[in-house]
């Protein structure tokens, strides 16, 4: 994925039956390893399951995990930089799309470094209506403490600088046309 016409990507998030729950119409993939891959947005176009359409408010940076049951959104705001972690599978590229499974379960991590887990309500109605397993439910707890510990030490994707770094390599890549393909 290193030449400019492939750094546009569409993200879809599906539910744990399959059924698609929200599509970001329009991505631009920052940096790509074995271990994850880091896309950027701006004013991006999503698509809800109902087919509701929104579009995104501030720029953000998103990290998505091979091996993690987590993916990061790190939105750009005036005030400092908010983390919004879904707890989710490891994500796949497939047809040219990065799809992972959505659990519900979230946390932020605000500028003044307070962490909410939140959505614990759509989780447990979800886990009931899809069936979780136990297992699922476990990994998803785990995942929980660690995240929070990740979040704590300000270990990457946590990492301001980092973000920082990312979203202004985007505005630049952009800005002279090494993606503009969109």
């Amino acid at each position: 994925m290193t030449s400019s016409k492939n750094k546009w990507i569409e993200i879809q998030g599906y539910k744990h039956d399959g059924r698609m729950h929200r599509i970001w119409d329009s991505v631009y993939i920052l940096e790509q390893t074995d271990d994850y891959i880091v896309a950027a947005s701006k004013k991006t176009k999503v698509i809800e399951h109902d087919f509701r359409i929104w579009y995104t408010k501030e720029p953000a940076i998103m990290i998505f995990f091979t091996k993690h049951r987590w993916n990061v959104i790190a939105m750009l705001k005036k005030a400092g930089i908010t983390y919004y972690v879904n707890l989710a599978s490891p994500y796949v590229i497939d047809d040219k799309k990065i799809k992972y499974i959505d659990y519900d379960l979230d946390l932020k991590l605000y500028p003044n470094h307070d962490i909410r887990l939140i959505d614990v309500k759509e989780y447990g109605y979800h886990r009931k209506k899809y069936n979780y397993s136990e297992e699922i439910d476990q990994i998803l707890r785990y995942n929980i403490s660690q995240v929070k510990h990740y979040m704590e030490e300000n270990r990457f994707p946590f990492d301001e600088a980092k973000i920082k770094e990312y979203f202004d390599r985007f505005v630049n890549e952009t800005k002279r046309g090494d993606g503009n393909d969109n």
